[in-house]
């Protein structure tokens, strides 16, 4: 994991993930426009000019801004075999002081789905949350009809919290989730307490 006043890079086994740069564009757009069907589902819906140069260069502009200030880490997941674009993760809201927080929300391409990139990355970015960052908190949420989301938040150690009421319009209507977290020294669930 490399982290330098103008390049932010994590690597994985097999993937690299960095911010959005705006050679990105074609990749980013055909990867959504194919996956659309496969993401609107679970995402807030798009806007009329979503898959737009103008957008992503928008898109790109917020990302430096984010790291820059350390408000977020908007990253894309690339495969280091062949640089092909697998789909994004965000650590968003980043929160200092007492809170030392953030929430993580993230997206595969269908044809990347289930094959263990998005698990790997999330266990990228939440070691880099924590070792880096100073973090203490990662939290994020999905809708609870969601079950392969949940799966990845539980296998990639977060544990369930509670359910948000109307948390985030999904699809154009508030929709409710289940919340997760993991924490950096995490004793929930042990009985060894002490």
């Amino acid at each position: 994991m490399l982290l330098t006043k103008r390049k932010l890079k994590i690597e994985t086994e097999r993937l690299t993930l960095r911010p959005p740069n705006h050679s990105d564009f074609r990749a980013w757009t055909s990867l959504r426009r194919e996956s659309h069907d496969y993401l609107v589902q679970w995402e807030p819906t798009w806007a009329p000019d979503h898959l737009t140069r103008k957008a992503f260069t928008n898109r790109v502009y917020w990302a430096q801004r984010s790291v820059a200030s350390g408000s977020a880490l908007p990253l894309f997941l690339f495969r280091r075999e062949d640089e092909v674009l697998v789909g994004a993760i965000t650590l968003d809201n980043i929160r200092r002081g007492p809170a030392q927080a953030g929430t993580l929300g993230y997206w595969t391409g269908k044809p990347f789905a289930r094959l263990g990139y998005m698990r790997e990355a999330i266990g990228g970015v939440v070691h880099f949350a924590f070792t880096r960052l100073d973090l203490s908190r990662i939290e994020a949420a999905c809708l609870p009809e969601n079950a392969a989301s949940r799966g990845l938040l539980e296998s990639s150690g977060f544990k369930y919290e509670g359910v948000a009421q109307s948390y985030l319009q999904i699809d154009g209507r508030w929709r409710t989730h289940v919340l997760y977290a993991a924490l950096r020294s995490d004793r929930r669930g042990k009985t060894d307490v002490g």
